[in-house]
């Protein structure tokens, strides 16, 4: 194909899901326009070496949207948690339906699965991912939702689980006896790579992701102890303490009352959800929790009295 796929939300956090799906297309040789939300030489020099055009701009900005969107006829159209989710959803959708796009696929949360006009949650964010869902529908174009559970990248599981790994050999949060599955974002960029390279029988399609299993944080413990090769427990600390233990992050209130949500919905067993997409889609599984702490081994080694989030 000689038109470029344009990835949006290249740079972002939690995992970097926009520059993990550029690798996986450049991977298989195809053509990438990646949209980036600022100027940052290093991450535009990485790019433009792999071959991969940049575009700066705002998805909150039609003018920008059409500056990236010119001449593509794929996109994977994704953004970091902001209250300006929806408002960026359909200005997308307006220009992708101005370019006559052939395939858009879109990340969403799997909560969204579990939620209708009369059934939403406390986040702000999932509600915005539901809209944003039900705009694309809308629209009639070629839309493929992909909806992922929580990320292994999330900081329940990388920086405050590094932290509480470091100074005490635990992992601490308010999940109770519930169980969950994270998944790693290399595997829901995988599964966004296979679709946008080959879209034709993923249209109108609705792929769920989770990690190969659902266990309780006492089982998760247990594979963060395999990987680390000494002693790691799960504490179970009261939500409310958890709570205001958040406060000194100092998080916009938005993404606070989202992450707040999150790990009330894991404490009433909400994230206990498991599927086969990731091998559907890829012909691989997902990898597991303990392969994953063993990649980012250098997060949770040594002590530290940081308590940043990064």
């Amino acid at each position: 194909m000689n038109n470029p796929i344009l990835v949006t939300g290249v740079g972002g956090q939690v995992g970097g899901i926009g520059q993990k799906v550029v690798k996986n297309l450049v991977e298989k040789n195809l053509p990438v326009r990646a949209l980036i939300h600022s100027r940052d030489a290093a991450l535009e020099n990485e790019l433009t070496s792999q071959g991969v055009e940049v575009v700066v701009g705002d998805l909150t900005s039609l003018e920008d949207v059409h500056r990236a969107l010119k001449g593509c006829k794929r996109l994977y159209f994704g953004m970091g948690i902001s209250d300006k989710y929806l408002e960026a959803t359909v200005n997308t959708a307006v220009v992708a339906k101005y370019y006559k796009i052939e395939c858009l696929v879109n990340i969403s949360q799997m909560t969204v699965s579990f939620m209708s006009v009369n059934e939403t949650t406390e986040s702000p964010q999932q509600k915005l991912h539901w809209l944003s869902e039900q705009v694309l529908n809308w629209s009639l174009l070629p839309v493929v939702h992909v909806r992922s559970t929580v990320f292994l990248e999330h900081p329940f599981f990388s920086q405050w689980a590094a932290k509480s790994i470091k100074e005490l050999g635990q992992i601490e949060l308010p999940f109770g006896a519930a169980k969950t599955s994270p998944i790693a974002t290399d595997d829901v960029a995988r599964v966004i790579a296979e679709i946008l390279s080959q879209p034709k029988n993923h249209i109108g399609k609705v792929y769920e992701l989770t990690g190969p299993k659902s266990e309780t944080m006492h089982e998760i413990a247990n594979e963060y102890q395999a990987a680390l090769g000494r002693e790691i427990t799960y504490v179970d600390i009261p939500l409310e303490k958890w709570r205001e233990n958040l406060k000194q992050y100092n998080l916009p209130a938005h993404l606070c009352h989202h992450i707040i949500t999150m790990a009330e919905l894991h404490r009433q067993n909400r994230y206990d959800r498991m599927t086969t997409d990731v091998l559907k889609v890829t012909g691989k599984p997902p990898m597991s929790i303990t392969d994953w702490v063993k990649m980012n081994r250098n997060l949770f080694a040594g002590t530290t009295s940081s308590s940043q989030l990064t």
